[in-house]
């Protein structure tokens, strides 16, 4: 029996990891009085008492919680921005590379990946690993998220009859190009340069589309639509990430795979102006799905184990 502490339980992703671990058998989740959930002594005692604690906290707040652990033995998956970017922090997407796969399943401190980072490095990652695309290609991502994404205030916000006819249509955000995501859309994938970046909230409840569209003439090694659908087929063997063989449909639903822990890669476009498109759920493998799936694999269970594919 594994001895799980969430800490920050009460948030939409921490809500969501104890649904679907509390009807495990082989887990115990251990729960903190209400009253003291912001107690840092109490939650000292939990997070050195368990075997993993996930962190589904605000940065500062997960930064903090690290400072708690004393157990030496106690792993720790973070679902926050705080250590994405910390080389002392394993990446937890295991389908990007086996070194990603073998470094999570040794590692005690394993970062999740954004929402909107996780669909841009299914797609970039494996172009410049293998020198499809240059590290200062000049990269552009559009990506459509359900209102989710934004936590509780933002679920409230949309949730409420009286709410601004705005929040009716497609709403587009990080205009400063200053979104927490650019520091691993960059990092992970090794870009010279920050990637052009515009996220849009829309009415819905759950699932995103990233978008990164490529001009083929800008490519180290040119390659057509096919060639590329094939060579993403070739990457994605294993995980929870799957490569469509069709061409893409005319319209791509951003709330397909709602409720869904898997990824879906479409390539389409033409062989000039290529679009590569990442479908999932953002609170599926863009966030709860993706840290039990980490979770799975640093206890040496099927990585799918528990999850809705």
């Amino acid at each position: 029996m594994t001895n799980i502490y969430i800490d920050g339980k009460a948030g939409t992703t921490g809500l969501r990891i104890y649904d679907r671990l509390s009807g495990r058998s082989d887990i115990n989740l251990m729960l903190i009085d209400e009253d003291k959930r912001k107690d840092p002594l109490e939650r000292a005692k939990m997070i050195n008492a368990s075997d993993i604690t996930f962190l589904c906290l605000p940065d500062a707040a997960a930064i903090e919680a690290v400072s708690l652990v004393e157990n030496n033995d106690v792993k720790i998956i973070d679902t926050s921005t705080a250590h994405r970017t910390n080389p002392c922090w394993s990446y937890g997407f295991p389908e990007l590379s086996p070194e990603h796969r073998a470094a999570i399943a040794l590692s005690k401190r394993v970062s999740v990946p954004g929402c909107h980072a996780s669909g841009f490095n299914s797609l970039v990652y494996p172009l410049v690993k293998n020198g499809i695309i240059p590290a200062d290609y000049p990269v552009v991502c559009f990506s459509v998220t359900g209102y989710s994404g934004g936590g509780k205030s933002m679920i409230a916000q949309y949730d409420d009859n009286g709410r601004s006819a705005e929040l009716s249509s497609p709403r587009q955000y990080g205009t400063t190009q200053n979104h927490k995501h650019l520091r691993e859309m960059k990092a992970v994938p090794g870009l010279a340069f920050d990637p052009v970046f515009s996220p849009i909230v829309d009415d819905y409840y759950s699932g995103m589309v990233v978008t990164v569209p490529i001009f083929s003439n800008l490519m180290k090694h040119k390659m057509t639509v096919c060639e590329l659908r094939d060579f993403f087929s070739g990457y994605y063997k294993s995980g929870l990430v799957s490569v469509s063989e069709e061409d893409a449909p005319a319209f791509v639903g951003s709330n397909n795979l709602s409720g869904k822990d898997s990824m879906e890669i479409i390539v389409g476009g033409n062989d000039e102006r290529i679009l590569l498109i990442s479908r999932f759920d953002n609170l599926g493998k863009g966030a709860s799905g993706a840290a039990i799936q980490c979770m799975n694999i640093m206890l040496g269970l099927d990585e799918k184990t528990g999850l809705d594919l």
